[in-house]
This record gives C-alpha cells, structure tokens and sequence, in this order.
C-alpha cells in the first residue's frame, strides 16, 4: 500500500512561532510531547492559576462565610453557564458532576427499572460503565446485551447493527459518542432517531459516555436527540479532575429519580423542610464539591477559544492525527487500527509482534506519553490541536527505534 503523506502545506497555514508562544501556557508540553489528552489534558497556566487563587480566596474570607457561599452561588452559575455554552443548550438541562463516571450513575441510577427490563450496549464501553450496568443487573433482575460496534470501525452501519439488537423490553442503549479504544465516531443523531421511532410501549432512552468528545467535538447536544450525555472537564477541555456534567434533554427528565439526594438538588419550606426536588438539572446534584475547580475548568476553556472556534480547532485535530495516521501507515510492522483516515483526535495502532507496554514505557522514558489499551490491544495516540507536527515527527522515528 502507498501512503502519500500530508504535506505541511496542506495543513491549516499557522504560524509556528505564534503556536509556540501559546504553546506555553501548558507548562507540561515544555517538558513532554503529550498524547495523552484522552486520558486526562494538560492544564494550562491559566487553570492552575485560577484554582490557587479561588483557594486563597476562600481561605482569607472564611470557607464558611456568608460572603464566601455567595461567591459559591456564582461560581456554580457561571460554571452551569459556561458549559451550556459549550454544548449548545439550555442551563437547564445541565447537572454539575465531578466525572463522567458519576454522570452514568446518576443516568443509570435512575431509571424504574424492572426486572427482564433489557439494556443495550455497546463492545466498546468503558469498564467504569460496564461495572455500573453490572451491578443494576444484579440488583433488579435485568437483562444485559452487548452489540459488536467494534467491528463497524472500517465497515458497516453502527445504527442499523443497533436496531438489530433492540428488542421489546429494551429500556435504554448506552454507548459512547467517540469509542475510546478505536476513536471511531459514532453516528449519535442517526441512532437516537432508531431507538425513539422503534420504541415499543416505553421509550427507548439513549445514555451517552462523552468521555472522548466534549472538548474534540464542535457540539449541539439538542440537535443529536439524545437523552442524556456524561461527560467530564479533565480530558480534552484540558480542565482539572472533578469537574464534570451530565446533559439531561428537557422531556427526559422526569424519567429519571435522583438517586444521592442532598441540599442542593431539593425544594424547601420557610422552615427549610424539603418539599420536592428542584425543576431542572440541579436535582440531581447533591452536596459540598470542591468549588475552587470551577474557575479552573472555565479558564481552560477560556484559553481554548485564543485559538478560533469550536470546529476551527477540530479540523485542525483531525488534520494533525491524519497526518500522524499517514505517519503510522507507512512503517512496517505496524497496523493502524483504523484502514482510513481517522475521524477523531484518537489514533490507535498495533505493533506486529506485539510488547505495547513495553513500547509504551520506551516512549515514556524518551519524553513522549502515550498508553495503551487492553481490548482490542493496541496503543493510543491522542492529538490535540496544539499539537506539533515536528512532534508527530520526533514520535514516528521513536517508534523505529524501538526493538
């Protein structure tokens, strides 16, 4: 197979001593060629910033001061602002999480389930999802199925292979929006629109794992129709861990019972004796979370938009992990995952005789952080779009010296 490989030229026209220069408010990328993103982003000088100061803030004004919860009720607005700008929705259809993990429970958590009720999903789910689908088996008699997605990475049709595996008692598909393992984008609006128009008695209710997409993606979370979206602040919005959300669509809501309760999810009297559950996304927030971060997450965001809008910076990902893709096809001993042009910032790949571990901490020990996946086994390489194509470079010839 012949690989023409994407000339510099080609790329979007940038101006390399400016991305130099912006390249320096991630004080990890001065130390390290980071292809990590999907596993946790770099956070730029701005974020760390932020957080020290909301510390000294609230320390110098007493974390339980009148003045210091009132800067509490506006930093959880602007973060419920700030996110709901980013996905293109009503702040009401926003919950304020710590993980993507905590968002599925809250999902999964709280549906009526009922026994030989059926959930969907997908080969390609992460085990903090599966482990949760596990228990609610366990616990209420339903019955789990999985659909093979992962063989529709070159080939296939991922929402007919769906409606194949649906079924009269199915109550919810979960899957997530960027496979982690393969990066394969998946056709969300396509698949909600064949579990809401084949749903028999009840709804069929679509969860989606944003791990890999929130902070990738240009998002309009509405325009995809699905029913709720977890996901996280710390991977490609390149934000602190435990700053999450779970996206809740409006007429889903009441399909779902809180399952934590706490103050800041419920209604009072005068006397403050809870009466009921708040009226949107905020219902299913429950206590105390470390609010330093918020200001944080919004900082990372923040830098992000120096570089041009949403879609200006995907594209700008998906020519960087072509060219990575290109790089990659061209070695021998080596299989690219994927047989065309990836789709997303996730480019996963596979030596011959195997020793991806092995690879993984020869990289390390070179200055490139990389990792790699148990199923199907393979390494990952994640691209951002600050990412160098010197340091796509420097990563291919590592890789050739790596016996």
């Amino acid at each position: 197979m012949t690989i023409e490989l994407v000339g510099a030229m080609t790329l979007i026209s940038l101006n390399l001593t400016q991305l130099e220069q912006y390249r320096q408010q991630f004080p990890t990328l001065s130390h390290k060629a980071y292809f990590n993103f999907g596993g946790q982003g770099t956070m730029p000088q701005g974020a760390i910033t932020a957080i020290h100061q909301a510390h000294e803030y609230v320390q110098r004004s007493g974390p339980f001061s009148n003045e210091v919860n009132r800067w509490i009720t506006q930093e959880t607005k602007r973060m419920r602002e700030a996110i709901a700008a980013e996905l293109s929705v009503s702040e009401s259809t926003i919950t304020l999480t710590e993980s993507v993990s905590a968002g599925c429970n809250i999902a999964l958590w709280g549906m009526d389930w009922q026994p030989g009720d059926h959930l969907l999903m997908s080969d390609c789910e992460h085990h903090s999802a599966i482990a949760i689908a596990l228990e609610i088996q366990h616990r209420f008699g339903i019955e789990i199925s999985i659909c093979p997605l992962m063989a529709t990475l070159n080939q296939g049709d991922p929402a007919a292979v769906i409606a194949q595996h649906l079924r009269p008692t199915t109550r919810l598909v979960l899957l997530s929006h960027i496979l982690w393992n393969t990066g394969q984008l998946l056709p969300l609006a396509e698949i909600a629109q064949v579990c809401h128009e084949l749903a028999y008695s009840r709804p069929i209710r679509v969860l989606v794992d944003a791990a890999q997409s929130v902070g990738l993606l240009p998002l309009k979370l509405d325009e995809l129709g699905v029913d709720f979206y977890a996901f996280t602040g710390h991977k490609w919005w390149c934000g602190p861990a435990g700053v999450g959300g779970l996206y809740v669509r409006s007429d889903a809501l009441e399909s779902l019972r809180p399952t934590y309760v706490g103050w800041r999810g419920i209604t009072k009297n005068a006397i403050g004796y809870p009466t009921g559950y708040l009226p949107d996304g905020r219902r299913f927030e429950v206590g105390t979370s470390d609010y330093t971060l918020y200001g944080g997450l919004r900082a990372a965001i923040a830098t992000h938009h120096q570089w041009g809008t949403a879609n200006e910076r995907y594209q700008r990902i998906l020519e960087l992990s072509h060219y990575l893709w290109q790089r990659l096809a061209a070695l021998p001993n080596l299989t690219c995952l994927r047989t065309a042009l990836p789709e997303t910032g996730l480019v996963s790949f596979q030596l011959a005789e195997g020793n991806h571990d092995q690879l993984v901490e020869f990289l390390e020990r070179q200055g490139f952080l990389l990792r790699m996946i148990v199923n199907p086994d393979c390494i990952r390489a994640c691209i951002h779009y600050f990412t160098l194509e010197a340091e796509i470079d420097r990563l291919v010839e590592a890789i050739q010296k790596f016996r």
